[in-house]
């Protein structure tokens, strides 16, 4: 994955440049994200907490008999012991020197202890990440309870990382718990990593990330550099700062703690040490980021969500495969944010297959938190006549939800958000079918 994750808002200035659509539409948004959604990736999982969406009846007659889905695994720790590190030292430096006030000294005792507690735990799933994937397992048969039933086979797989596994291990639990008479197979293994993360051997989507940041990373720092009110409160002498430490990093890394403490049930809260406007001004860059680094944009033409083809090819013949079976099924994919934002924009759900060079206004548009929380997941919902259940695949409708939120398709649907199987296995063939020749490698 290219990383893209701190990307400051200079680029929102640097980018203003001609869009592809309208910049001001009837949908566009005017508000801003709330203190959890300016973490970006490090969203907790929003359901329930932002309230349970009420999912659309099936048509008349029709029953679930299917899923496809793919998971990003749960809330969990930052990724490096640096992460926790850097920002104590940066404080220790300065308390040596005399340079904190009392809120910086307050804080250093924080980030201390946060610090020593993620020793032997950085990458790893949280609590709170364990919690999330039980309750999304049990929705999901409360929510298509025809499904879970006695010899319905579970197939699920997951990348090797920990996180991703722990991820799995607890949705199957939870089926399990609920249904203990489920068949259910599961595996985490190197010869499926290349179908669940693809992305990490894709060099030219890879290339695309680098120049983009190579172009525009010098004017990165162009209109939100000033962390003054922050510096303001933790340290009694801003020209220390400026001549010792690097104040960005130090930004950046306390921020990155303070929105991901959402991912733990006991870590302090240090929202009080930034200003609106710098969360604000954070979360647009992060956005921005995210978006060339996995958006349908022309900046970087418009191949990189084509890094998820393997992926979605594979969820097609799979369900093509339960098309054929008399059995009840459901195949379960664990994995990453870096993966489930790519897919959702090659499937188009919701269109955020969005295209524009106009990343100043990409807020209006697009959100990166709406796609991949914690716990994000795509289910996609296949349903077929209760009474004649041999029929074609061509009498099968299916719905996707994106994070159990119904979301539409660039196709005409049969009735609210069903949508005809055939209709869709067409249209994301015909793109991954053109693929060879649409872009040159």
């Amino acid at each position: 994955m290219i990383t893209f994750q701190r990307l400051s808002a200079g680029i929102l200035l640097a980018l203003s440049l001609t869009t592809s659509v309208s910049a001001a539409t009837e949908n566009e948004r005017t508000d801003m994200p709330d203190r959890y959604q300016v973490g970006s990736q490090y969203l907790a999982y929003p359901r329930p907490a932002y309230g349970m969406p009420k999912l659309t009846e099936a048509p008349k007659d029709y029953v679930p008999f299917h899923i496809e889905h793919y998971g990003r695994h749960g809330s969990r720790w930052l990724l490096k012991d640096a992460d926790y590190d850097r920002p104590v030292e940066a404080l220790e430096k300065a308390k040596a020197n005399g340079k904190l006030t009392p809120r910086g000294e307050q804080l250093l005792g924080q980030l201390s202890k946060i610090a020593a507690d993620s020793k032997g735990r950085v990458g790893e799933l949280t609590p709170l990440g364990h919690r999330q994937h039980r309750d999304i397992a049990r929705r999901m048969t409360e929510n298509f309870p025809e499904i879970f039933v006695p010899g319905t086979h579970v197939d699920a797989k997951s990348t090797v990382i920990i996180r991703c596994i722990l991820s799995m291990a607890n949705e199957i639990a939870e089926l399990q718990r609920i249904c203990p008479e489920l068949i259910v197979t599961c595996d985490a293994s190197r010869t499926t990593q290349k179908i669940l993360a693809y992305n990490s051997t894709d060099s030219v989507a890879k290339k695309l990330g680098r120049e983009a940041e190579k172009k525009y990373e010098p004017l990165f720092d162009e209109k939100y550099s000033d962390h003054s009110v922050f510096i303001s409160k933790i340290f009694n002498d801003p020209q220390f700062v400026a001549d010792s430490l690097d104040e960005k990093k130090i930004f950046t890394d306390i921020f990155e703690i303070t929105t991901n403490a959402q991912s733990h049930d006991d870590q302090p809260d240090l929202y009080d040490i930034f200003t609106t406007e710098e969360l604000n001004n954070e979360w647009k860059a992060q956005n921005a980021g995210w978006y060339l680094s996995a958006g349908n944009t022309s900046i970087t033409n418009n191949r990189i969500p084509y890094n998820q083809r393997v992926l979605l090819r594979n969820i097609i013949e799979s369900a093509d495969t339960a098309m054929v079976s008399p059995r009840l099924s459901a195949n379960l994919r664990f994995g990453h944010e870096s993966i489930v934002l790519p897919l959702t924009i090659l499937m188009e759900l919701d269109g955020n297959d969005f295209d524009t060079t106009d990343i100043e206004n990409l807020p209006a548009h697009w959100r990166n938190y709406e796609i991949f929380p914690m716990g994000s997941n795509i289910q996609i919902i296949f349903y077929r006549p209760a009474e004649n259940p041999s029929l074609s695949p061509d009498d099968v409708l299916v719905k996707v939800l994106l994070n159990e939120k119904e979301v539409t398709l660039p196709l005409d649907p049969v009735s609210g958000p069903y949508y005809k199987w055939s209709d869709m296995r067409d249209l994301y063939m015909s793109k991954l079918d053109a693929f060879p020749t649409k872009f040159t490698e």
